[in-house]
């Protein structure tokens, strides 16, 4: 009996080092992603100096931070340090969650944005909130509404079909935390609008209309019904 021990912690360890290969295998670093136009495209409405700043640095840090706090995971889940894995959750959720949000907000917004959204888009917002104003008015005052930082999201609720309205605090992901699938996001943050429009998000809430990309939400839409 006593020879079988060493062997079962070998075959222990080299299944955990199996499973470390494939986790290493599979897992590749996050970039920034490019914005697709220029930091200036989205002017009077949003300001290029806060373009830059937000997506060069803020963006920038929470990728750098979550491929950090990936490592550090992929180590601890090498060790079995289940301690560790634990404690780097909040990073995780936090960086990730910043990752992911502001990839999607980038792509919502167009310098060719505004003006009404049209097809199954229009149809459902119609069907959901009765017009495209009722949306506008609902979402912004959301999105006014988050205490501290946070988001306000249009999403999709897959079991019920209808689109809803729903707050994020921090940088918590829409889909992760609410299980909606995010097809519009104001982010209200600071950083996204105080050197503009200084502390009166009700004034960026309402500019940022001005710039909603339509089309790119109606494209999450079609995928969010898949």
């Amino acid at each position: 009996m006593t020879t079988m021990f060493p062997r079962f912690r070998t075959l222990s360890s080299m299944v955990v080092a199996a499973r470390m290969t494939r986790f290493c295998a599979v897992q590749a670093k996050h970039t920034l992603p490019d914005l697709p136009y220029d930091y200036g495209a989205l002017e009077p409405h949003i300001s290029a100096e806060i373009m830059q700043l937000h997506h060069s640095k803020h963006h920038a840090a929470y990728v750098n931070n979550v491929n950090v706090v990936e490592e550090k995971l992929a180590e601890a889940l090498g060790k079995g340090d289940v301690n560790t894995q634990v404690s780097l959750q909040p990073a995780f959720r936090f960086n990730g969650g910043g990752h992911i949000n502001h990839s999607i907000f980038w792509r919502n917004l167009s310098p060719s944005g505004g003006g009404q959204p049209c097809g199954d888009l229009l149809k459902a917002i119609e069907n959901d909130f009765g017009s495209v104003d009722k949306l506008r008015e609902k979402l912004s005052a959301a999105a006014v509404g988050v205490q501290g930082s946070g988001w306000a999201w249009l999403g999709f609720n897959k079991e019920s079909k209808r689109l809803q309205i729903a707050t994020c605090a921090n940088q918590d992901p829409l889909q992760g935390t609410t299980g909606l699938f995010p097809l519009l996001g104001i982010d209200v943050w600071e950083h996204a609008y105080y050197l503009q429009y200084k502390n009166v998000r009700p004034d960026y809430v309402k500019a940022i209309w001005n710039v909603v990309n339509w089309d790119n939400v109606g494209e999450r839409l079609i995928a969010a019904r898949k």
